[in-house]
């Protein structure tokens, strides 16, 4: 499909998160999905990653998992496409590729991995889509004050710290996917 607009999430894969972060992957899969987007996630049905899922399949919106073989026993069964990867550095490769915006939702280390990977692959002009860390009760607050800190210490440029937006609800979120 030449016209299809995809977005990447990157979410957690813990179960033991506060409920307000797995609510809001649901929140931001039904906003996705309205506005006409095809998701791709980590394709898991673990976390925030499978609230995530759970939500397009109620939308009957479109879902490409993208998953290293070695995660076989975790995959989420209902996705519109499966993609395996053999390493997780090409799983995060493929889930950018084609994509117009990544989304980190609050998430841990992987997310921020995929997260600061994508930002940097953006500061040298490879991923041409838009960023954002879904900054959810504050949640990535320490991340804006490092970006800001690399700023002023000349670490980087403002111009590449201004590639990534920190929206606060899924509605302002919702809002700058337009």
């Amino acid at each position: 499909m030449a016209s299809e607009r995809k977005i990447v999430f990157y979410c957690s894969a813990s179960r033991d998160i506060d409920q307000k972060f797995n609510q809001a992957a649901r929140e931001a899969a039904r906003a996705a999905c309205s506005l006409g987007y095809t998701i791709v996630s980590g394709g898991t049905v673990k976390g925030t990653m499978g609230e995530l899922a759970d939500e397009v399949v109620r939308c009957g919106g479109r879902h490409v998992g993208v998953i290293p073989r070695f995660m076989s026993g975790v995959v989420y069964p209902d996705l519109t496409e499966t993609i395996w990867t053999g390493t997780m550095a090409e799983r995060k490769e493929l889930m950018r590729e084609g994509t117009c915006a990544a989304v980190a939702l609050p998430g841990g280390i992987g997310t921020l991995d995929e997260l600061i990977e994508t930002l940097t692959l953006a500061k040298l002009d490879i991923y041409v889509g838009r960023i954002f860390a879904l900054n959810l009760d504050g949640f990535y607050e320490p991340l804006k004050a490092l970006l800001d800190h690399y700023v002023a210490t000349g670490m980087l440029d403002k111009r590449s710290r201004d590639l990534i937006a920190f929206p606060r609800t899924v509605a302002e979120l919702a809002d700058a996917l337009k």
